[in-house]
């Protein structure tokens, strides 16, 4: 197996710390987390065994991470249509689950993700799946 050669700037440690400690994406996060420890100076090996990533895919992360900073931990543009939950509608749905469902129709005073998908549909025209909204 070959050593992966590459050398981090002297502040990748704090920045990845720092990138941990703001996002909110559950993939971004695993992944500055697995970028860490082969920057801490465990193996690619070890790391992808303990967090079950593809050793190639680490390998990808590490790199982009080695050249671009945290940005190479983002995904890229895909091909194929754009998704249907715009910045814009993230926003408002973020808004709405601050509110009180009991003020929205619901007879629960927790939210559901297809109460949620119903009121949100109602106020801005677009309709979404539960699946949707729980995955936003």
């Amino acid at each position: 197996m070959r050593t992966l050669k590459l050398h981090f700037p002297d502040d990748a440690l704090p920045t990845l710390d720092t990138f941990l400690q703001q996002t909110k994406k559950a993939r971004l996060f695993r992944r500055a987390q697995a970028v860490r420890a082969v920057v801490k100076g465990q193996r690619l090996q070890t790391v992808s065994d303990t967090l079950q990533f593809t050793y190639s895919a680490l390998r990808k992360w590490v790199h982009r991470f080695a050249h671009q900073g945290t940005q190479g931990l983002v995904d890229r543009p895909r091909s194929g249509r754009p998704p249907k939950i715009t910045c814009e509608l993230e926003q408002h749905l973020n808004r709405l689950v601050d509110q009180d469902p009991l003020q929205h129709g619901s007879i629960s005073s927790q939210w559901s993700c297809r109460a949620l998908a119903t009121v949100l549909a109602h106020q801005t025209g677009v309709p979404l799946g539960r699946e949707s909204v729980r995955c936003t």
